[in-house]
This record gives structure tokens, C-alpha cells and sequence, in this order.
């Protein structure tokens, strides 16, 4: 794909974004219940708040180092 100049785009950062967070959030929602059933940590909004932000940002910064 090439817009009108003849160079490839990046894409938008916002939809990036956008799945970044949503992904994250799908991805710990199911680690932390995971745990949960484990029996190593509770399933609260909290927790899973804690862990999408943690996994956004990793995933972020690695994404556009």
C-alpha cells in the first residue's frame, strides 16, 4: 500500500493505540482469572486494571523502540 506520495505508511498511532489497550485488557482479563483459579491471586478490576497498564506500556515501548 503507498499513499498519494509513493511511501508506505505507518498507520495511524491512534488505532495502534486503540488495540494495544484492547488487547492488553482481553490478555490480562484472562491472566488474572487464570491466577485466580490458581489460587496465587484474585480476580479484581483492580488487578486486571494494574496488569493491562503494565502490559500496554511493555508492549508500547517495544512496539516503537
Amino acid at each position: 500500500m503507498a499513499t498519494d506520495g509513493g511511501t508506505p505508511s505507518d498507520g495511524d498511532i491512534r488505532v495502534l493505540l486503540a488495540l494495544d489497550v484492547l488487547l492488553s485488557l482481553l490478555f490480562s482479563v484472562g491472566v488474572v482469572y487464570a491466577l485466580d483459579l490458581a489460587g496465587i491471586g484474585e480476580f479484581t478490576w483492580a488487578n486486571v486494571g494494574v496488569a493491562t497498564l503494565f502490559l500496554a506500556v511493555v508492549t508500547y515501548v517495544a512496539v516503537l523502540r
